[in-house]
């Protein structure tokens, strides 16, 4: 996909979050959640966003995530309920004492947390993106849950029978997928990476990794994040923009680094300066590149408020595209 280079303009992006500042949220959040038995978390969870989200600024403006902890409660209850009943089925194998049984909770726990993957993706998209915006602009996702779920089988399956080959394929097809059915008003979102070039990226960073004891996984994760990054298209009105990221192996291996120091020695109560120091470096390496016009943007998106699956994503450790 090709932009326009007479009219082509640079966004940057630009971090404002401090250390000090979300290390006071985060604490307390802890403290809260703790007192409340963890009942607490849902309003936790969205007093981190909207912080991170109020310091994240895009083009002079920035950006407004308007969930409630009221919201995600309601979806935090179900989700407990959702992982009660599949542990609930484990449990009734034991306790029947029935090696029968016991693989039939087994089987029923299994198979339920694997169908629940495309289902928490689906509705964490919903959720997160209708709850954003950008002057004032509403994000919103158009995917359909059955085609994801049709996706996701039938590109596990190739995986599986590969014996993981075709992972790179999967990767970009969820991405293209998930991607693909972003909007931000009238802005259509697309991503045009193969499986192909993906293949080679982890072929050769797996095979150089280990020739070098581990030396090029700084570089081989470089490679990962510029390649998801610069592959993100923006449509709006047939004109085209997309994402550009200049990340180094030099930088991310001292941003890891600091990181790890900074956690691992404060026993993990710094970990909210390293969340910061991470925010800032990839969006300090990050802009937008094309025709992208902001004073164009119309809004056409719906209001979802139903945060059942914020939560389950949690749980599954399940990141956002």
């Amino acid at each position: 996909m090709e932009e326009n280079s007479t009219t082509t303009q640079s966004y940057p992006f630009v971090f404002h979050g401090k250390g000090t500042a979300y290390f006071e949220i985060q604490l307390a959040n802890w403290v809260l959640t703790f007192i409340s038995l963890g009942f607490y978390y849902p309003w936790a969870k969205a007093n981190s966003l909207r912080y991170l989200y109020s310091k994240t600024e895009f083009a002079g403006s920035r950006f407004t995530f308007h969930g409630t902890g009221k919201e995600m409660f309601l979806g935090f209850i179900k989700a407990i309920g959702i992982f009660i009943l599949l542990y609930g089925a484990v449990m009734a194998g034991a306790l029947s004492g029935s090696q029968t049984w016991l693989y039939v909770g087994l089987g029923v726990f299994y198979v339920g947390f694997m169908a629940l993957i495309p289902l928490a993706i689906h509705g964490r998209m919903r959720y997160r993106m209708s709850r954003t915006s950008w002057r004032g602009i509403h994000f919103g996702y158009r995917g359909q849950l059955m085609r994801l779920y049709g996706l996701f089988i039938s590109n596990l399956l190739l995986t599986i029978i590969t014996f993981g080959i075709y992972g790179s394929w999967y990767t970009v097809n969820l991405r293209k997928e998930i991607i693909g059915n972003i909007r931000m008003g009238n802005v259509r979102f697309s991503y045009e990476g193969t499986g192909t070039e993906l293949f080679i990226i982890n072929l050769k960073g797996l095979v150089l990794t280990i020739l070098t004891l581990g030396g090029y996984l700084f570089a081989y994760t470089r490679d990962l994040h510029n390649y998801y990054l610069n592959n993100v298209y923006l449509e709006q009105n047939g004109h085209y923009s997309r994402l550009s990221s200049s990340v180094t192996g030099w930088g991310y291996f001292k941003l890891v680094a600091i990181n790890l120091f900074i956690v691992v020695f404060s026993l993990g109560i710094a970990a909210p300066f390293a969340t910061i120091r991470t925010m800032r470096f990839v969006l300090q390496n990050a802009e937008l590149v094309g025709e992208f016009d902001a004073d164009n943007l119309l809004q056409t998106e719906d209001i979802y408020k139903d945060a059942t699956y914020e939560d389950v994503s949690d749980m599954l450790d399940i990141s956002l595209v």
